[in-house]
């Protein structure tokens, strides 16, 4: 055989296993995708180098991935932020399964690079970035991953349900501006994303599931369990990712550590609690903004939730009780605030029969709860109160002493009703003063004055849920209201001598 004809064999030979190798490697693939080992994204709209070295080294991601993360950190520190979450997003794609490498990501753009920003405006869009980081593509290449879950109902909970950073009101705003049209005015009209009537609700229900990744179906599951929710608020979506990644963890009960499935459980019973504070929504018509106040039907939720949080975590029973105490203490206080006597009464009894050892009110010599009565327990927490600097608190308090000089007014102690209303003014003014700031700016500012009145005024006139027609009439007689239009023709008009109690709260003022 001359030297030709053993080339050409040898090319021939070459050739073949070529062609067996690429056939192997089809094989190979297909099984690797059976086995869930194919952990490779394809990159996209990266730089050309960057795309043709990652499939030419293959294994070596990880090293690429390296010298990513340590380029995007010296972008970060020299405050090009821009450059750097591009970086951020090559990272992902070349990691797609590493969980640490999403939290830290979307971490990073929700806390460390949007404080890094003076106006509010462009840190609700780090924050905004780090959500649909986490939710749009964490959750896509990680759907049952409950760590994400768990992340991404935090953000909700802290970084927009809590007051810690100066821009919180600011992003409260602008969530519930951006799910105000799939809720609407109220935050729990989602039960015409379920069965839309309608061209323009399908696209309303196409345009909310695809942007947001959110099943109306689970929602409504949801709020039954434990809302009224306004699901305008953060907490409502905390609720919602907490409960949705403990649902995602029933498909892998063998990957999931029970510490994770009970910091998803907490996600949820703390995010209820602060959905009682503050979980509803006061409108300022004329300047388009929001505050917050209790949400006093949650309490029932609330209660339950501590009761179902003591028996899953049997040795922190003691701390979970402390907590559920000083819950009960605020839900009789807020309801006591807002004249429902009925209601408060039937609370005030519970706490003293579930905790009859502990001290009720935390300035209270007694050791019994029985030796102190409703109203020297109410009387004693808004002296507390008169002095706090908690947005919530202080709307509350402020709302029950206007409910309060109302029903006076109605039942003719004009005397009383001026002092309940300069008292409510007197609250309003000292909690102004103590929470400006150098430049005169509040982190947690009250809505004005006025705003506050008529909301709680329009709870109380309200037709179908407000106070009895003849409190109502004479309300309106003496405030120069004019009656009210498709009036019960039978209803007497005069002053009210009884007490109004169980008084539920209506949707605010447009």
């Amino acid at each position: 055989m001359n030297a030709r004809t053993k080339k050409i064999l040898l090319v021939l030979l070459a050739v073949l296993l070529l062609l067996g190798s690429g056939q192997m490697q089809k094989s190979m693939n297909v099984e690797r995708a059976q086995l869930g080992l194919t952990h490779v994204a394809v990159l996209e709209n990266a730089p050309p180098m960057l795309a043709f070295t990652t499939v030419a080294l293959g294994g070596f991601r990880g090293l690429i991935s390296n010298l990513l993360w340590m380029r995007a950190n010296d972008l970060q520190q020299d405050d090009k932020f821009f450059e750097a979450v591009q970086l951020a997003t090559w990272i992902t794609e070349l990691e797609p399964h590493f969980t640490q490498v999403w939290l830290f990501l979307g971490w990073n753009m929700a806390y460390n690079i949007s404080v890094k920003f003076k106006d509010f405006s462009d840190r609700w869009r780090w924050v905004d970035r780090g959500i649909i980081l986490l939710r749009d593509e964490g959750l896509h290449y990680n759907p049952d991953d409950v760590l994400i879950y768990r992340e991404l109902s935090w953000f909700y909970q802290h970084k927009m349900g809590q007051n810690l950073d100066d821009a919180n009101m600011y992003y409260k705003q602008q969530w519930a501006e951006a799910m105000k049209p799939y809720f609407g005015v109220n935050g729990t009209n989602f039960d015409d994303l379920i069965q839309p009537q309608g061209a323009a609700a399908l696209k309303l229900q196409h345009d909310f599931t695809n942007e947001f990744k959110m099943n109306p179906v689970f929602i409504r599951q949801v709020d039954a369990k434990y809302g009224p929710l306004d699901w305008r608020l953060p907490e409502a979506h905390a609720i919602y990712w907490a409960a949705l990644g403990l649902d995602a963890a029933t498909r892998h009960p063998d990957k999931v550590k029970q510490d994770d499935l009970m910091t998803l459980r907490r996600s949820i019973y703390q995010s209820v609690f602060q959905a009682f504070h503050h979980g509803r929504l006061i409108t300022n018509p004329f300047q388009q903004t929001y505050s917050l106040g209790p949400n006093l039907e949650l309490i029932p939720q609330v209660d339950a939730a501590y009761v179902q949080m003591m028996d899953a975590e049997p040795s922190m029973r003691d701390h979970i009780g402390t907590a559920h105490r000083n819950f009960l203490r605020d839900a009789v206080y807020f309801l006591y605030e807002n004249n429902r006597i009925s209601d408060a009464t039937k609370w005030f009894k519970e706490l003293a029969d579930r905790y009859p050892d502990k001290t009720i009110i935390e300035n209270d010599t007694n050791s019994y709860p029985r030796n102190v009565s409703l109203d020297e327990f109410a009387i004693a927490t808004a002296q507390i109160d008169v002095n706090e600097t908690s947005q919530e608190r202080v709307t509350s308090a402020i709302q029950g002493l206007l409910s309060r000089a109302y029903y006076e007014l109605a039942i003719g102690q004009d005397d009383r009703y001026a002092g309940y209303k300069l008292l409510s003014g007197k609250v309003y003014q000292r909690y102004v003063s103590k929470t400006a700031g150098a430049n005169g700016e509040k982190r947690i500012p009250l809505p004005p004055f006025d705003v506050l009145n008529k909301f709680v005024l329009g709870e109380l006139l309200d037709t179908q849920r407000g106070v009895p027609y003849a409190m109502r009439a004479v309300l309106r007689t003496h405030l120069s209201l004019g009656p009210e239009t498709n009036a019960p023709a039978a209803a007497l008009i005069g002053p009210v001598r009884a007490p109004v109690t169980n008084t539920p709260a209506v949707k605010p003022i447009e």
